[in-house]
């Protein structure tokens, strides 16, 4: 039965340190596992910088430079006027949920933006961000928006 005061190490779960550069008969002698002569052969070869190609030119500066800005945050999905007129009924209220629910943006989107495009004669309650003309197309059908 095994306790902890009868626990022993495993026999094979530890090695003996490699000795070598200890002349010819000890089987690791000469060239001392560096392998042949060269560059990899000398001493601090281990510790080439990063991206060090060997003395040719470095991919990362044959590459042009990636400039320009990319903003973190996501960009407003658009979401025309006539896609709301034909999607909701008349009262119908268009926030982040309805538009996933009729399936106009995808359940990733976490912005959105209603732009004009089209006419729109249904009454809606808008609660997500709307441009100037959208604003005005949706209170001139008699809806409103938050």
């Amino acid at each position: 039965m095994f306790t902890l005061n009868n626990l022993r190490k495993h026999p094979k779960s530890t090695h003996r340190r490699k000795v070598v550069g200890r002349g010819l008969g000890s089987g690791k002698g000469t060239y001392s596992t560096r392998g042949g002569k060269g560059q990899t052969a000398r001493t601090g070869h281990s510790k080439m910088p990063v991206g060090f190609e060997g003395g040719r030119q470095p991919i990362i500066r044959q590459l042009p430079k990636n400039r320009g800005f990319r903003s973190l945050s996501d960009k407003a999905v658009v979401v025309r006027l006539d896609k709301l007129a034909k999607a909701f009924p008349a009262g119908g209220t268009v926030n982040l949920l309805s538009l996933r629910e009729k399936k106009l943006i995808a359940s990733t989107i976490k912005k959105v933006k209603i732009v004009d495009g089209g006419k729109i004669s249904v009454t809606l309650k808008v609660a997500v961000p709307a441009s100037k003309t959208a604003t005005a197309a949706i209170l001139a059908a008699g809806g409103s928006v938050k």
